[in-house]
Order: C-alpha cells, then sequence, then structure tokens
C-alpha cells in the first residue's frame, strides 16, 4: 500500500490555518467565520471518503487542476505519475517507458494501481492509466471518476509546446492525434462526470467546473421536474411530488393534465464548450449534450453511451447522422431522414425505447400508447421493435393513426412494421382525436388503475408529450449549426434562423431549447400547410379553433389543429407560471380558444416568426428546386422552403429542416414532377421515382419494408373512447397474459 501524499505548497485553506483564522474571525466577525466554516464544511462533504478521481490525455491539465481542486477542499492531492509510479519505480515516468517498452509499461503501471489506496483524495491518473481494466476497476471502487475532455487539436497543440516526444503507444508511422483518438475509447469507458474543457480556459476555471459536476452527480434533488400547469414555489412544498428524469419518461404526462418540464431549465453552455464540439462526430456530440441534460443518477454516462451508439451506430444510411446540405444561395438543409423509417422521428425513437427500458421497474409489464399524423406511428413501431427480446416481452406498443388520413406508403409502411410486440390500429377520425383521446385515457385514474390491478400493466406515451422524446431533438439542431461552423460556412456565434414544418409544435420546440442552451439561433420560422391555426396564433396570440376544421394536405404530419409541445413554450415564457397556463388550456378545452397577453406575445415574437403554404405552392416548390438542383423535397420541406423564402431576409444562413423523405409522399412528389400516369401500387411509385436518378436516392429501408410487404393486416376502430380502451385491453390479454 502507498502512503497517501499530501500535496504541500500552497494550500489555500489547511485544517490547521483554519482553525487559526477561524478563531480570529469568530472574535472579530461572526458572519465572517460563519461564511468560511459554511465553506470549509461544505468541501469536505463533497469529497468524504470518495476520491475524486481527474482522467484525460496527457496535455489535459490533471495535474494543475488536480491542486487547485484540492486546495479548495483542503483534501490530499495525488498524482500517480510523481507521487505514486515514480517514487515506485525510483526513475521518471520518460525513463521507465523507455525501459521497458509501450507494452510491460502498462502492465506495471497498472499493477502500481492495484496496490495503491487512499480516501478523500483528490487523484490526477496519468493518460495511459485508463488503459489497464483491472488497475481502473480499483480505483473506481472508491472514486468519482471525473473525465477532462478537451479537443484533440487542443492536446496536440499543447504536448507540441511543452515538447513532450514520448508518451504510450508512440511508435514509428504512428501520429499522436492517432494516439489520442485511440485513447478515447478507454476515457469513454471509465467515467461518471465528463467536464468539457475548451482550448483557451483557465485551470481554475476548469476546477470549479469540475467542482460543479462532482455537486451536480452527488445531488440528484438539483434535476427534477414540473408539471406546466403548477407554478415551481407550488411543487416545491410537496416533497413527494419531485419527479426524476425517469419518472417522467415513465409516466409521460403529468397527473393535472399537463406536460414535464425541468424544475431549473435546461443546462446552458459556454461558447468555449459549444466550440470544443465543432470537430466532434454526431455520436460524440449527442453524448456531451444529452450527459448534461439527463441526470447519472437516472442513466450513468456508460449505458447512454450504450444508446446512443445502439440508436445511431447502424441504423442510420448516412455517417454524417443528419448532414447539412447547401441547397441555394444563403438556404441550407438539415436532412433528418435517414434513419430507417425515413424521417426526424427515427431520432427520437431509435433512442427512446432504449431509455425507457432501462428506466421502468422490472416488476410491472408496460403499453405504450402513441398517435400519429404520419411519420411517428412507423418509427415508434420499428424502435420499440428493435428491443432486447427479454423487454419486448414486457414492454408493447399500440400505434393510433387517422385511418384515411396519411399517405398510403406511411399506412403501408405502419402496417409492414408491426411486430410481435408493435401493433397499429386506424381510427375512423382525424390525428387531433386520436392525440386527445390517449390524453383522456392517461387521465382517467379509474381505467389506468384498472390495468394495473387487473393486467398488472402500466400505460406509457411515446407521443412528444413525452419529455424524451426532446431531447434528441435538441441535438441535431445544434449540431447543424456547429456543422455550419465546421464548414466554415460561419464563424461561431454568428446568428442563423431555422425554418421548421411544424403542427404538433415539438420539433420547433427543441430549436428553442437549443437556442436557450447556447446556440445562436436568432429567429425560428415557424412553417405551417392550410392548417394554419400555429401561423395565425405567433402573428396575433389568439389560438382560435372555433369553427375549423381539419383539412387534409400533401404534408399530412402538421395536419394538427392542437398543438400539444405549446404548452411546453408558453410555460417557458410566462416564466414557469402554472396558473396561467392551466387558465389558457381550460379555457381552450371549454370555450375553443385563448388569447396571450400582449407581453407574452411580445416575448414569443422575439423568438418566433411564422407563415403558411397552400397546396399548390407546396407542389410548385418541388418541381421548382428539382427543375433547378436535380434535389426532390418532400412535401413538409416544400413546405418550410415556401416559407423560407418568403419570411427572411437573407442577412445570415437559414437552415431548413427536412423532415422527411420525399419516398414517403410519392403520389404528391410524382404530381408535382409532373409526371401524368401514376401508378396507384406504392413500390410500382418508389421505382417510378428511382428511374429519375434523383438527389438524394429513394429510400432504401423503405424500400424494404415494402418489398417485404410485412403483415397486411390491421385493426380498424370507430372513432370511440371505450372502442380505443377495449382494443388496449384486448392486447394487453393477447400480449401479456
Amino acid at each position: 500500500m502507498f502512503p497517501i501524499v499530501r500535496y504541500r505548497p500552497l494550500r489555500l485553506i489547511t485544517q490547521s490555518s483554519l482553525s487559526c483564522r477561524c478563531l480570529k474571525l469568530m472574535l472579530s466577525s461572526p458572519i465572517a467565520f460563519a461564511q468560511i466554516w459554511k465553506s470549509w464544511f461544505s468541501g469536505r462533504s463533497l469529497v468524504g471518503n470518495k476520491n475524486i478521481i481527474l482522467m484525460g490525455p496527457p496535455g489535459a491539465g490533471k495535474t494543475t487542476i488536480g491542486r487547485i481542486v484540492g486546495q479548495k477542499l483542503d483534501c490530499p492531492v495525488i498524482d500517480i505519475d510523481d507521487d505514486v509510479l515514480e517514487t515506485t519505480w525510483n526513475m521518471s515516468v520518460s525513463e521507465k517507458l523507455q525501459d521497458v517498452g509501450n507494452e510491460q509499461f502498462l502492465e506495471e503501471e497498472g499493477k502500481a494501481l492495484l496496490k495503491f489506496s487512499a480516501s478523500g483524495s483528490v487523484i490526477s491518473l496519468t493518460g495511459s492509466n485508463p488503459m489497464h481494466a483491472a488497475g481502473m476497476r480499483h480505483m473506481k471502487k472508491n472514486g468519482i471518476v471525473v473525465y477532462l475532455d478537451v479537443p484533440t487539436a487542443v492536446i496536440v497543440s499543447r504536448l507540441k509546446s511543452m515538447k513532450v516526444d514520448r508518451i504510450v503507444g508512440q511508435s514509428p508511422g504512428v501520429s499522436l492525434k492517432d494516439i489520442l483518438q485511440f485513447r478515447k475509447q478507454f476515457y469513454k469507458r471509465w467515467y461518471d462526470i465528463r467536464v468539457v474543457c475548451g482550448g483557451n480556459v483557465a485551470a481554475e476555471v476548469v476546477a470549479e467546473k469540475v467542482l460543479d459536476a462532482v455537486k451536480r452527480y452527488q445531488n440528484t434533488e438539483l434535476e427534477t421536474f414540473i408539471s406546466t400547469r403548477s407554478g415551481r414555489s407550488e411543487q416545491s412544498m410537496e416533497k413527494d411530488s419531485h419527479k426524476y428524469f425517469s419518472d417522467v419518461v415513465t409516466e409521460s404526462l403529468a397527473p393535472d393534465g399537463g406536460l414535464f418540464v425541468p424544475e431549473r431549465g435546461l443546462p446552458k453552455f459556454t461558447a468555449e464548450e459549444w466550440q470544443s464540439l465543432i470537430e466532434a462526430t454526431y455520436i460524440e456530440r449527442a453524448q456531451v449534450i444529452l450527459e448534461r441534460c439527463i441526470h447519472p443518477a437516472d442513466i450513468p454516462a456508460s449505458k447512454l453511451a450504450e444508446i446512443i451508439g445502439t440508436a445511431y451506430g447502424e441504423n442510420f444510411t448516412c455517417s454524417k447522422i443528419a448532414p447539412v446540405r447547401h441547397l441555394a444561395g444563403n438556404q441550407f438543409l438539415l436532412e433528418l431522414f435517414h434513419g430507417p423509417t425515413a424521417s426526424f422521428k427515427d431520432f427520437a425513437l431509435q433512442m427512446v425505447p432504449h431509455i425507457f427500458a432501462y428506466c421502468i421497474p422490472r416488476s410491472c409489464n408496460y403499453l405504450v400508447l402513441v398517435a400519429t399524423s404520419g411519420d411517428t406511428g412507423s418509427a415508434v413501431l420499428d424502435g420499440f421493435s428493435r428491443l432486447h427480446d427479454t423487454d419486448k416481452q414486457r414492454i408493447a406498443v399500440i400505434n393510433f393513426f387517422p385511418e384515411d388520413g396519411v399517405s398510403p406508403i406511411q399506412k403501408s409502411q405502419m402496417i409492414g412494421c408491426q411486430k410481435e410486440n408493435a401493433w397499429s390500429v386506424g381510427v375512423k377520425s382525424d390525428f387531433d382525436f386520436c392525440q386527445t383521446a390517449i390524453k383522456q385515457i392517461f387521465t382517467n385514474s379509474d381505467y389506468t388503475g384498472f390495468l394495473t390491478v387487473e393486467y398488472g400493466t402500466a400505460l406509457a406515451a411515446a407521443n412528444s408529450i413525452n419529455w424524451a422524446r426532446l431531447l434528441p431533438q435538441m441535438v441535431y439542431h445544434a449540431s447543424a449549426y456547429l456543422d455550419l461552423v465546421h464548414q466554415e460556412i460561419i464563424p461561431f456565434g454568428s446568428p442563423v434562423d431555422v425554418c421548421i414544418p411544424t403542427g404538433n409544435f415539438g420539433n420547433i420546440l427543441a430549436a428553442l431549447y437549443a437556442k436557450t442552451m447556447g446556440i445562436p439561433i436568432r429567429k425560428c420560422i415557424c412553417a405551417s400547410n392550410e392548417n394554419n391555426v400555429l401561423t395565425d396564433f405567433i402573428r396575433t396570440g389568439v389560438y382560435d379553433l372555433r369553427g375549423r376544421k381539419l383539412i387534409r394536405t400533401f404534408s399530412p404530419a402538421v395536419d394538427i389543429l392542437k398543438s400539444s409541445n405549446l404548452e411546453r413554450y408558453l410555460h417557458l415564457i410566462a416564466n414557469e407560471d402554472g396558473q396561467l397556463v392551466t387558465q389558457l388550456y381550460n379555457q381552450l378545452e371549454n370555450q375553443g380558444h385563448f388569447q396571450l397577453r400582449k407581453d407574452l406575445l411580445e416575448k414569443l415574437q422575439q423568438d418566433l416568426v411564422a407563415g403558411w403554404c397552400s397546396e399548390e405552392d407546396c407542389l410548385a416548390a418541388i418541381h421548382s428546386v428539382y427543375s433547378t438542383t436535380g434535389y426532390i423535397l418532400d412535401t413538409h420541406t416544400a413546405v418550410a422552403k415556401v416559407v423560407a423564402d418568403r419570411l427572411q431576409d437573407r442577412t445570415c444562413p437559414i437552415i431548413i429542416s427536412s423532415t422527411a423523405h420525399y419516398s414517403k409522399f410519392a403520389p404528391a412528389i410524382l404530381r408535382a414532377l409532373r409526371i401524368a400516369e401514376i401508378n396507384q401500387n406504392p413500390l410500382s411509385q418508389l421505382h417510378l421515382l428511382s428511374s429519375y436518378s434523383p438527389l438524394p436516392p429513394v429510400h432504401w429501408g423503405l424500400l424494404e419494408t415494402l418489398k417485404k410487404r410485412g403483415n397486411e393486416d390491421h385493426q380498424v376502430c370507430a372513432a370511440d373512447m371505450s372502442m380505443l380502451m377495449s382494443h388496449i385491453e384486448t392486447l394487453i390479454q393477447n400480449h401479456f397474459m
């Protein structure tokens, strides 16, 4: 066992010096004494018997930052290089490496870790310690591992300036960058907390970030959720009302009918933190962003990495996951259709089923209910069907969709995506009925209680009313901005506008949330089709459903009149005034309309502008873009393109969300391209489109689904609540009993 080595020079406050200072202050200033005592005690309680273990590449600043953290906490500070390895070997680390070579060095370094023991200390690992599995398992038993994540380019620059000429793994033909990239897999395996470090951030600032991250890790109370229909202070008085991430994933809708939102808002990233992600891959960006949004007590970093890797590793046809493509002028397309079911819904719904399976208790079966206006259904069915077999036995999903309100290919896709734990039910009504019905089922405590008692089955939702659905969408809006910076279209900090076709307000809300987290989005442009209730609301502050009837259009995913996620945005701009939100939505439910106060409308219009597009203009835009570029827009993206053309001021780039692949809407696309003879068979339509050698190519996943034809049977029911509940009971009996 090695002795505990305390860092001696320049300790800010030691126990002995504390007692001397405290005696003087206690006599001269009781208030100052209390503040210092509180600071010292909180530092000691933060560490306790656990070690804070700093991990990262060579040149990350582990030793310097460790000393500062130790000084702030008045803890022993141990540097593995100086205080353990060199003491044990009686030679410098570089001499040892030169003496024994890479492999033997790692083995002997690991053995030294296995003999090492400490508690209540700040420990700075070597850059290569994480490559020895047994040694790291030993260290983690009594420590919180903090990964100092510094961009590779910054590390290379630092090591060159430090004239470091030898590190583990170095050999002829292997660059320093290659070594650092190789090591990342080991760092990612072991950390509990990540601290993102920009290139020019002072060590003192990083040390504070380490302390804040450790405090967050140890205190789950910091990240609770509240309902949009109850205020922050109101819920804080009731301890039992606190909900955590894992709770809101499984419960979906708050008991009072509101939607869950983070009580303290979303995390803020500094400009340096965002800039550190410019060179990162999409998966790396997702990991960093989502770690800050999901407390590790709910999903540890290692499990989150596994979920993200599963979601985006092999299921997307494009290696960039969500590429940004230049369209024309200052317009760029964010392509969100490279997932298995060809729409932006795949970004959330390849992740959410795995998050859900991890968060739910093992003692209960769960039936996930979802309403779709087109794209959500197949994405939910596909996502939940990819769960492990053991999870599929306890988790099933029912997809309710308007029987005559989706495109033929969307319908074929939903039917074809049915699996042993995933079913589609057509409803003889529109999307608004399906969504409202699900909300009513969730708030019917007698019915949900009956299902739990009688069948041991709880209900959950996979619509964007579920908070977990929104998080992956924030990622791609942030990533799109970083891609423009990476492509040198703009410098970091320059603003962009985004234009998003939206009906349920979830996708555009995710962009607004990315803005609150620090992405320089100037305006979010809300693009509607002829169901333009959102456009009217954003322009006037009046949300009015009186006399409105849903119009079926070529862009069915935005054929929505009741926009669920608007409630979350109103709660945000109203400063978490749950009573006001309750009042507005009670008025909408009972009277069919509400009006925002003038001050709230002014706030809203600082973030949002809106426009809408006719059916004729939608088809004309598809034809025009194809004629000039060879690129085919889907109908929803065409709606956004038309609105963007009208509303952008061309003073900054505009990112248009391309939310679905045109293959899903082949009849409308063929009509837009002015092709007279249109075969009614969906597969024939796709083959005809493919013959035009379009950009992008016809979606492979959709082709495969239609070729298989899958299970052609699906259930259809009337627009009646009792009928829907009967279907739910029957499917529970068939799957779980």
